[in-house]
């Protein structure tokens, strides 16, 4: 018991300026100084297994010395590369983040700052021979790490942006709870319809992955699919148009329609209004003058006021539909080609989640040219309501129907 703690006391000391293989080597050395029940007694000790107790052992028998290990560490020069250099971060710093820290006019400012290029810069420029695997050995000691910009800055903040995320969820909660349908409406990222990479992966045999082409020519493309989504907030499904044309306002206000004709009318039956939240720009702009139009044709056509509630400018993310519909989309077809049409359509009606989302799809194939104009006399005759709070993003057209 003497020896153990001995042993114990020496184990304190030396664990931490010692490696694995030096423990093992020293822990073998005095479990044979022992002899007889020296491997356990060890073990109990340093807490280290016995098989490693035992190894250790049998090397040293074998007539490796725990000395010749030290050294060996010792002539390898196992101080950090920057201690034997200690110029090499700051000058490897300056290359990094010339604008900040350097001299902006670095040549790598416009450059790929691979590990690569950084290891020649430094040897051009100061003189330095390290390895690709050092700079970067270096950059993770001092914080850094392959980053991908992140999408956080959205510009000047408007200063009724929050008042207006207020009025947006006022009234959202009053409709539902009325029964007046809330739905979220926006396009998702065109795509290029034909054997083209479509971000992310998915599961395929071993070294058998889709094949694509190398290149990506919009000429080579079969077309381009607009998908134009409708989200109902209070039943969480989604209703998606895939257009081939141009997204227009004609086009989503065809869209909504659609919506309204197969979804809408049979889950809303007594709904005397539609309450829309849709971004500031796009197709469905609160600038645009034929979005306008075209909702004032829809509310006459169901005879039906239309709400509407645009999102301030810059905070599209906040829209619903981005982050309850269109994200799962893009989930659902990642790493898969959009060959087809066909193919677009069944990803996007088979896409869901485990809180039971439902997506219906349809293709569009009609014509929505682009430079329609409304006319003076024809804005005049819109019957649209604007709110006391920001009438540009707040208003109701009502139908006409009561006028003729």
């Amino acid at each position: 018991m003497k020896a153990e703690n001995l042993v114990r006391e020496k184990w304190l000391l030396l664990k931490p300026i010692l490696d694995e293989r030096a423990r093992r080597l020293w822990a073998g050395t005095e479990a044979g100084a022992i002899g007889y029940g020296g491997v356990a007694a060890v073990a109990r000790a340093t807490g280290l297994a016995i098989s490693t107790v035992r190894k250790g052992r049998d090397e040293t028998r074998a007539g490796v010395s725990l000395e010749d290990v030290i050294s060996v560490r010792r002539s390898n020069g196992k101080r950090p590369y920057e201690v034997v250099h200690p110029t090499v971060w700051p000058a490897l710093e300056k290359l990094v983040d010339p604008v900040t820290r350097g001299d902006p006019e670095s040549p790598l400012r416009w450059t790929c700052k691979s590990t690569h290029v950084l290891s020649t810069e430094l040897f051009e420029q100061h003189g330095v021979r390290i390895s690709d695997r050092t700079v970067a050995k270096l950059l993770r000691d001092h914080g850094y790490s392959l980053q991908a910009p992140n999408k956080a800055v959205e510009g000047t903040q408007h200063p009724d942006r929050n008042a207006q995320f207020e009025h947006i969820n006022t009234k959202a909660e009053d409709c539902v709870a009325r029964g007046v349908p809330v739905i979220s409406v926006d396009t998702k990222k065109k795509e290029l319809v034909g054997n083209f990479k479509n971000g992310g992966r998915e599961w395929q045999p071993q070294g058998e992955p889709d094949r694509v082409d190398v290149h990506d020519f919009p000429s080579d493309a079969l077309g381009k699919a607009i998908p134009y989504g409708v989200y109902d907030v209070a039943a969480d499904d989604g209703f998606v148009s895939v257009g081939i044309d141009h997204d227009t306002p004609v086009f989503a206000v065809t869209s909504i329609e659609a919506w309204w004709s197969q979804v809408g009318a049979k889950r809303y039956p007594d709904a005397r209004e539609i309450f829309i939240t849709a971004d500031a720009g796009g197709s469905n702009s609160h600038r645009s003058h034929v979005w306008k139009q075209q909702l004032q044709r829809l509310a006459d056509k169901l005879d039906m006021s239309i709400h509407v509630c645009h999102f301030p400018p810059g905070t599209s993310k906040w829209n619903k539909i981005e982050h309850r519909l269109f994200s799962f989309i893009s989930i659902n077809w990642r790493g898969r080609p959009l060959r087809t049409y066909e193919t677009i359509i069944n990803l996007i009606g088979n896409t869901t989640h485990r809180g039971g989302l439902v997506v219906r799809a349809r293709l569009d194939r009609r014509s929505y040219p682009t430079g329609k104009k409304v006319s003076a006399k024809e804005l005049r005759e819109l019957k649209i309501e604007r709110n006391d709070f920001h009438g540009d993003w707040n208003y109701v057209i009502k139908p006409r129907t009561e006028e003729r």
